[in-house]
């Protein structure tokens, strides 16, 4: 099935971003909303282009060919424009009224206009002197237009095409907004697919609107989109319920999550549970026993014991060197006082080393009992088997992973899986109706169509998305295990030809 309800959800203006996004802006530049703050996360935009960053002081920024300082934005109004100046500072962007007095020249076709490059009379060493100069992106691309022999020539549409990609080019003007689901998953998808297994944000939008997302949750997320779905829950969820993100590998990846900027308070109900211990955890045999700790302990008596026979060493050296000093005394005084200052240095410098090391060994046990206590705090939590949902988007086989995180999902919830292809949800559609226990089963493809709406060419646009992914949706009931293992009997024996049922129950008899 199509999900053709995304198509026209997005209709935006050709290089000018959708009325809602300029109304967001405008009303955060008016001076309302959050402000920008030293060490938080923000997004930078130019056009269509986002790029996540840390806002330092004094920190030099590279983006979309330019360089630039975020000194000056500290305190401003996120969704404020900026124009980059000389030396790499930003200063806030006034917008200059356009006058309309005279009447625009067009032409009536392009047909008898040349692209010999020699329509414009500027050359790069003269455009390069006004950069020098100091002069504006906007009065750049004024005397560009002025110096240019066609453009009078050129059809109104051809010369607003014109002035768009020459600010575009020549105009430094850089947009900070707050970080989103929206926007990340936009920058994500538009940047770097593959860490996100090309989701894209429709998608995502549709899954958490699937999966039920709201505050006072308990969530099973399950996802390798470098922590990009995790944040879109905590984003939906605010800071109330809890979420439990199961990981394989050493630890859970959330690179996307950073980007976010949720307080402190937030990451106290995230917690995590390996995939390795799935298993173990449903059969009962969950042990918390973690065998770093135990290394850890080992390697503090060994780093001790080593210094103890270090300190050893040292002193039968300093007595060694003792006895020789005291025989040459009278040969060089100086040399002695020399050796012995070199001999304390030498001393401190070890001494200091020790504390070094076990204090790092310290702190290393205490992460590990950190660990050792979220751990059992997300077990308690899953042993409960009462979560109220479950999102699964992973560059795993979808089946296994589905059928053994559902046990830990309450009756009457929904669940969601998101998929690149559609044959690894074809398989587990089928097992889940084998297996039973699920309901309003639906597996859906997104689609999305982007439309340029401008006066008199309105249109789709001409490059669109070959593919969102495919989704998978239900909602859990009570599983009887005995009629279910009967009904599954059954059916495997209705689907055996007569030959090979009289083998089986002659075999058995």
């Amino acid at each position: 099935m199509r999900s053709r309800a995304a198509e026209g959800a997005r209709r935006s203006a050709s290089g000018a971003g959708s009325g809602r996004e300029e109304e967001e802006e405008a009303v955060m530049a008016a001076g309302h909303g959050p402000r920008i703050c030293e060490g938080e996360c923000a997004v930078l935009k130019r056009g269509d282009v986002f790029k996540a960053v840390a806002v330092l002081r004094r920190r030099k920024i590279i983006f979309e060919k330019q360089w630039f300082y975020l000194d000056n934005a500290i305190g401003h109004v996120y969704g404020t424009t900026f124009e980059v100046t000389s030396g790499g500072n930003l200063q806030p962007r006034r917008e200059v009224e356009e006058t309309t007095t005279e009447t625009k020249e067009a032409g009536t076709d392009n047909r008898n206009i040349v692209d010999d490059g020699k329509s414009q009379k500027l050359t790069h060493d003269d455009i390069k002197a006004l950069k020098d100069k100091g002069i504006k992106g906007q009065e750049i691309v004024q005397q560009l237009i002025e110096n240019s022999t066609t453009f009078r020539d050129k059809t109104e549409f051809a010369q607003d095409k014109y002035i768009k990609k020459k600010k575009k080019k020549y105009d430094a003007v850089i947009t900070i907004v707050k970080p989103s689901t929206r926007i990340l998953s936009t920058m994500y998808y538009a940047r770097e697919p593959g860490k996100i297994n090309h989701l894209r944000y429709d998608t995502l939008a549709q899954m958490l609107t699937l999966g039920n997302i709201r505050a006072g949750n308990k969530m099973i997320v399950m996802e390798t989109c470098a922590g990009l779905v995790v944040g879109a829950v905590m984003e939906r969820m605010g800071g109330y319920g809890s979420i439990i993100q199961m990981y394989p590998g050493g630890g859970p990846v959330r690179a996307a999550t950073s980007c976010f900027g949720f307080p402190k308070h937030f990451f106290s109900n995230l917690h995590e549970f390996p995939l390795s211990k799935v298993d173990s955890l449903l059969s009962g045999t969950f042990s918390t026993e973690m065998l770093p700790s135990e290394f850890e302990d080992n390697a503090l008596v060994e780093e001790e014991s080593n210094g103890l026979v270090d300190e050893k060493q040292t002193s039968v050296q300093e007595t060694e060197e003792e006895s020789i000093t005291a025989t040459a005394m009278e040969v060089n005084q100086t040399e002695e006082q020399e050796k012995m200052d070199i001999n304390a240095e030498d001393i401190e410098f070890k001494d200091n080393k020790e504390k070094d090391n076990k204090e790092n060994v310290r702190e290393k046990q205490r992460k590990q009992w950190e660990r050792r206590k979220k751990l059992i705090e997300a077990a308690a939590l899953l042993t409960e088997k009462n979560a109220d949902g479950l999102i699964v988007a992973s560059k795993f086989h979808p089946t296994p992973l589905l059928l053994s995180l559902l046990e830990f999902v309450a009756p009457s919830r929904p669940f969601v899986v998101y998929c690149q292809y559609k044959e690894p949800l074809l398989e587990c559609y089928t097992k889940l109706r084998e297996r039973g226990g699920v309901i309003n089963l639906k597996l859906s493809e997104t689609w999305l169509r982007n439309y340029q709406v401008l006066p008199d060419r309105s249109h789709p646009k001409l490059t669109m998305s070959g593919g969102g992914g495919y989704l998978l949706s239900g909602i859990t009931v009570v599983l009887d295990k005995g009629k279910s293992d009967s009904s599954n009997l059954e059916a495997l024996k209705m689907e055996e030809p007569s030959s090979k049922r009289c083998k089986v129950q002659d075999l058995q008899c």
